[in-house]
């Protein structure tokens, strides 16, 4: 097990992210951050609070609770349900494998007149087997697909981990 990114390097990541969705959505009239369930909702709560203290948007959080291991087969639903027509939604995720679970997480947005649809994600593994592709990234890691990514968002001690 190697480390890809320590604390102090993830919440670098983490602020230039911020700044970044904060540029591209300045006039947004509505921000939401949809954390894929695990740690792709920690990520979207630490994006939100970034996005929070450097930029006066109005940011809300909410999950889209889905089964990673059987995603095809799982029902995607979002919690809380809110208002999300007109609104930019930013699809959150701590790691960008395939682009599979970020293309069924998509899936309950569809039914809203969204003003646009974004992707963020923590680590992209760059095996894109699916069309989709990361608005904003934290770290591009080349990997085999036998390697894993592992985050680790314990209090304090935020860490990425190749294994």
């Amino acid at each position: 097990m190697s480390t890809v990114l320590n604390h102090k390097q993830i919440g670098q990541k983490l602020t230039r992210m911020a700044y970044q969705i904060f540029e591209r959505n300045i006039h947004s009239s509505g921000l939401v951050f949809a954390g894929i369930s695990g740690m792709g909702m920690v990520l979207a709560r630490l994006l939100a609070e970034e996005l929070e203290k450097i930029s006066p948007l109005t940011v809300e959080v909410i999950q889209v609770l889905l089964d990673k291991s059987h995603v095809a087969e799982s029902e995607v639903e979002i919690s809380p349900e809110i208002e999300l027509s007109g609104k930019t939604i930013i699809i959150v995720d701590d790691v960008l494998n395939t682009g599979k679970t970020l293309v069924y997480a998509m899936k309950p947005f569809l039914d809203f007149e969204i003003q646009k649809m974004e992707i963020a994600v923590l680590v992209n593994r760059s095996h894109g087997l699916f069309p989709v592709r990361p608005d904003y990234t934290g770290f591009e890691l080349a990997t085999t697909l036998n390697e894993h990514i592992q985050v680790d968002f314990s209090e304090n001690q935020y860490s990425v981990h190749l294994l």
